[in-house]
């Protein structure tokens, strides 16, 4: 593809993602766009649904490989701090290919109750930022070479961290800050957690990154960051660490949206 095309493009999907009618569409269709089952389920049981099927993805049929999906992006960001712009089209093409995973393995369930069912919204939600990811790939906007940074634009690290290590002990749902959970948990096929680590990279690298694809996929954090805070609350007795590790997405979310509306001066994306 010409690279005048290509920038056409990019400037068409920054002015779309950039108009206020896009977020309404995506706040609507939360309302409109219903799970799908196989044996069907009543009007009115929706939440149920969704939440039978998240509690049982097919993701949890492959546990073994859980540690590929850990290891994988540790490589890649600790490659994207030595080797930069060399390794920047592929730590796209794997963000891709991660959200197309999340939203198979974690939006679709094989259940006695309700069949076949697939969150479809958030279904198709992933597929969306998977496929802006993919965009990137092509685009190649995202600028990884070295730039001075304040200090405190590096608070996302800490908590971008802590939701890829997920200290959770599964069985009883509290704290568990085994250090074998950085490359043996389900983490790595998590939307909730490997999105606070590809949007931290994105800000730490603004205003050189692709707005669209930063934009979008941060949209789409928040939504899904207050569906988990809508569910630990009634629960929070027993929820309430998973809802403490779900804080990274909501905050880094709302911070790289932020960004990504913001009016960049020229200056910042002139190269040095």
């Amino acid at each position: 593809m010409k690279e005048e095309k290509i920038e056409n493009i990019q400037k068409k999907l920054e002015l779309i993602t950039g108009k206020w009618w896009f977020f309404l569409i995506f706040i609507l269709i939360q309302f409109i766009i219903p799970p799908y089952a196989s044996k069907g389920y009543k009007l009115g049981e929706q939440g149920m649904v969704i939440g039978e099927l998240l509690g049982h993805p097919i993701a949890h049929n492959f546990t073994k490989l859980y540690p590929v999906f850990k290891i994988i992006p540790i490589i890649l960001v600790i490659s994207i701090f030595f080797l930069r712009n060399k390794v920047t089209r592929l730590f796209s093409f794997y963000a891709a290919i991660s959200y197309v995973l999340f939203a198979f393995l974690q939006n679709i369930a094989v259940t006695e109750k309700y069949g076949l069912g697939i969150v479809t919204i958030n279904f198709l939600m992933f597929l969306v930022v998977a496929a802006l990811w993919f965009w990137e790939v092509i685009a190649r906007k995202n600028d990884f070479t070295p730039r001075k940074q304040p200090l405190w634009k590096y608070w996302v690290v800490p908590i971008a961290f802590l939701a890829f290590w997920y200290p959770l002990n599964m069985n009883t749902l509290r704290p568990d800050f085994n250090p074998l959970y950085l490359f043996t948990n389900m983490a790595g096929l998590a939307f909730c957690m490997m999105t606070p680590v590809y949007l931290g990279i994105l800000t730490l690298f603004y205003p050189r990154v692709n707005i669209a694809t930063l934009r979008v996929t941060s949209l789409v954090g928040i939504i899904i960051a207050l569906y988990n805070i809508m569910i630990t609350f009634p629960n929070l007795r027993v929820l309430w660490w998973n809802g403490v590790l779900h804080i990274p997405l909501l905050a880094i979310s709302i911070y790289g949206l932020v960004l990504s509306l913001q009016k960049i001066p020229v200056e910042e994306t002139r190269e040095d």
